[in-house]
């Protein structure tokens, strides 16, 4: 046999190189999580793309400072594709572990994967000893700590609405969500629910009882000359806002300029339930239903938290009842809003607070009464 001369090793080099390029570049792209030690739980997965040929560029990864994360999502499309599913964005906003993971997974459960998207803004300061998982695994944005009585609460639902629509362009509708929140609808009622609504769906109340002492929580006159009292706005955090909106809320920086600062009265400071209905009633009134589909019951609240439903109280009953009750809305109205909205009745969709221990009374009616429209 004859042995292998230095051209011939050379010449089978210069055949076969290019024939490991082209392997190399179709090779699929390997997944990069943004985990640090000052972030441990931060383990968002960019969307998944189709790569050309030739194509060597990994999917761009979201700005790391909170400014020009929020600049590259104020400047997306503000429509979604029009030969695609619509998607729901679900905004989980945490400072603690879900305790109704199992739930969840029930509720997405066989429900095709290009309908929705799960994002999580988990406070990093808190141990989280259990990894999420399911529909939760690595759907964790960068986060940082969020405070209440401060701003911090704001800027981690300005992030997880800035990492959505820079995700995917699909998604549709977002909505904001708390760790003790849970459905209380189908998956495909909520679907269809909110896909066929061109509007958002935040509460907005004018006149509320310290609205003043809220307005001036900060000082006497620092919300002026930008935020007047007359525009002043209170209502739930949790809200449904459509693309659009979510875009004016990324994009905003005078109003949010305003509320970026301590409050010196901290009692009566709670930023994120007065920011939100305060910018969409100032930027665009017309376009939203004033009222949120999130159900709370402020009977029996205690220290600013609205009442925590028990284990023992969990049943159908309360479910039904949930359903039936009627949102709330501004007897006033809504300068500039359309007066049809008052004969609306859309439907609560999710409800909170409920305590960790509901988990298992809640698991045992899901498939029955839950999730049963």
């Amino acid at each position: 046999m004859l042995s292998p001369t230095p051209l011939s090793l050379f010449c089978a080099l210069i055949i076969c190189l290019p024939l490991a390029v082209i392997v190399t570049i179709t090779s699929p792209i390997t997944t990069i999580h943004g985990g640090s030690k000052h972030d441990p739980v931060s383990d968002f997965a960019p969307a998944a793309k189709t790569h050309q040929r030739f194509s060597v560029k990994s999917p761009p990864l979201p700005p790391a400072d909170d400014k020009s994360l929020l600049r590259a999502a104020s400047r997306v499309n503000s429509r979604t594709p029009p030969n695609l599913p619509k998607k729901i964005a679900f905004l989980f906003l945490t400072v603690s572990p879900l305790p109704f993971v199992p739930l969840w997974e029930l509720y997405f459960n066989k429900t095709p994967k290009n309908l929705f998207n799960v994002y999580v803004h988990a406070d990093p300061s808190y141990p989280y000893e259990t990894p999420f998982s399911g529909v939760f695994a690595h759907r964790v944005i960068p986060s940082k700590p969020a405070l209440r009585y401060t701003p911090t609460l704001i800027s981690a639902a300005r992030r997880l609405l800035a990492h959505a629509l820079l995700h995917d362009r699909s998604n549709h509708m977002f909505s904001l969500l708390s760790a003790s929140c849970i459905p209380i609808h189908s998956f495909n009622f909520t679907y269809e629910t909110l896909t066929q609504s061109e509007k958002s769906f935040i509460e907005i109340l004018n006149n509320e009882i310290g609205s003043y002492d809220r307005w001036a929580a900060r000082g006497p006159d620092m919300m002026l000359p930008e935020v007047k009292l007359e525009d002043f706005r209170i209502g739930s955090q949790f809200w449904s806002l459509t693309r659009q909106h979510a875009r004016v809320i990324v994009g905003d920086e005078t109003i949010w300029a305003k509320f970026n600062q301590p409050c010196v009265v901290w009692d009566t400071c709670y930023p994120e339930e007065n920011y939100f209905p305060t910018l969409i009633h100032m930027r665009d009134p017309r376009n939203v239903v004033p009222w949120t589909l999130t159900h709370v019951d402020w009977n029996g609240s205690s220290d600013g938290h609205p009442r925590m439903y028990a284990a023992f109280e969990v049943g159908p009953q309360l479910i039904v009842r949930l359903r039936n009750d009627k949102p709330r809305y501004d007897d006033a109205g809504i300068n500039g809003s359309d007066p049809t909205l008052m004969r609306r009745r859309d439907p609560f969709l999710f409800a909170r607070k409920f305590s960790p221990d509901s988990i298992r009374p809640l698991m045992s009616i899901a498939s029955d009464v839950i999730f049963k429209d």
